[in-house]
């Protein structure tokens, strides 16, 4: 066979290969999950969603900036009430230095002195709380934990996160705008995105990845994730609170984990199998260069549109915008709003 039978052949299997397999790949055009009814319910949140704040005593302030802005931006928006009766569901404030002894004693007093809790065991409650709460004896924590939504910081520590009732904070993310669409690099790794040491040892001797040594500053950072096609993050080893950036400067998160993940923020909005990958930690550099590689030429273009299409809901703003990570924090919120109780877990 000559070179050029050759070259005809490979080239057409190539393209048979290709052809195959992006038919095979749904056309989304959509970030969310439930395209056809999300601007309605959002329209009715707007004009109808109110909440009930506890006022704490003593004052107090969160020590984290994204938990401070969202509980300031709360305080005062349209959505707080002081009528409890057109009220859909109530926030209970603490100190996050608060033990849980004491948090305890909060929910005692407020089931004590209020009638709200009693009518649900807390299910229309909600509070916030970066680290989360864990499962405790009291039957005050208790009904906190199983009851009421939990809202904290992103990721929330092991068995501290119910799905489908918990609600995770996306971090603040860098003002910074990237000066270049090019993808330069097959994939981007910062510092503290990827522990396993070995991976990155194997990437960084690759010239298609950049692996950051040393923390760049937010200008940097802006152009490189902008400049890559994916960024890497170990799920429960490194630093994964840049996911949501990612998407938003156009790097299609790689998420590295041996199990589920069920607190990505706003999980019951956005489609983050469509706009992420999650991989497992086996097999080493080699079988992830292959994977990235497939997925540039099955779908990487689809999931960074669909990424930056979804990045307006991640960012926090102040003052807030239309569905940006406030109020988009806010609508999960409302579609929890009907009241559910949860059964006390068996001990073992």
């Amino acid at each position: 066979m000559s070179t050029t039978s050759i070259f005809l052949f490979l080239f057409s299997s190539l393209f048979i290969f290709l052809t195959t397999h992006s038919k095979s790949i749904p056309h989304i055009t959509s970030p969310y999950l439930s395209p056809a009814t999300i601007s309605a319910n959002y329209d009715a949140m707007v004009k109808n969603f109110k909440i009930f704040i506890y006022k704490p005593n003593p004052p107090f302030t969160f020590d984290s900036p994204v938990q401070s802005l969202f509980y300031t931006t709360l305080l005062d928006s349209d959505l707080a009430t002081n009528n409890t009766d057109e009220a859909h569901l109530f926030f209970v404030p603490f100190p996050p230095d608060l033990t849980t002894r004491s948090v305890a004693r909060l929910i005692r007093t407020i089931r004590s002195e209020f009638p709200y809790w009693n009518r649900t065991l807390g299910a229309d409650h909600f509070y916030l709380s970066c680290a989360g709460i864990g499962y405790e004896s009291d039957r005050n924590l208790v009904e906190l934990k199983k009851n009421s939504i939990q809202i904290s910081c992103f990721p929330t520590p092991d068995g501290k996160f119910i799905p489908h009732k918990d609600i995770t904070l996306p971090s603040l993310a860098s003002s910074h705008a990237p000066t270049s669409n090019a993808s330069r690099f097959l994939g981007y790794v910062r510092s503290n995105w990827v522990k396993e040491s070995t991976l990155v040892n194997e990437l960084r001797t690759n010239p298609e990845f950049l692996v950051e040594s040393e923390p760049s500053t937010p200008r940097i950072y802006a152009e490189r994730l902008s400049s890559s096609k994916f960024c890497l993050f170990e799920y429960g080893g490194g630093d994964i609170s840049g996911i949501a950036e990612a998407l938003r400067f156009g790097c299609v998160p790689v998420v590295i984990a041996d199990r589920p993940i069920q607190d990505l923020p706003f999980m019951d909005v956005l489609r983050w199998q469509e706009m992420a990958l999650f991989v497992g930690k086996s097999g080493g550099a080699k079988k992830l260069k292959r994977l990235l590689v497939r997925a540039c030429w099955e779908r990487h273009d689809q999931m960074r549109g669909l990424g930056m299409a979804a990045g307006h809901h991640l960012a926090w703003n102040a003052p807030p915008q239309s569905f940006d990570a406030f109020h988009t924090l806010i609508y999960q919120l409302w579609l929890r709003r009907h009241t559910i109780r949860y059964v006390r877990r068996e001990s073992a």
